[in-house]
């Protein structure tokens, strides 16, 4: 389930991203490469359930000006 915790920070549980806007260069290679989870004509713009944990932060990785940020959580297991 998707958790906007602020308009800038999304997390799955599993994954936290922080995008940071002054940063973003709108080179669109994230909507693009990942139109699934990165969507530029709705609100929330990203949607980390709507792809595998493995090609969300492939997929960061390309982001050309760092404005997307990836944390990877820590899920305790009892």
């Amino acid at each position: 389930m998707l958790m906007e915790v602020d308009k800038n920070l999304y997390t799955n549980g599993e994954l936290t991203v922080v995008y940071d806007p002054k940063k973003c260069a709108n080179a669109g290679l994230c909507c693009a490469g990942l139109s699934e989870v990165f969507r530029s004509s709705v609100i929330p713009w990203i949607d980390l359930d709507g792809a595998p944990n493995e090609e969300i932060i492939k997929q960061i990785s390309k982001c050309p000006s760092g404005a997307l940020k990836l944390v990877q959580n820590k899920v305790l297991v009892h």
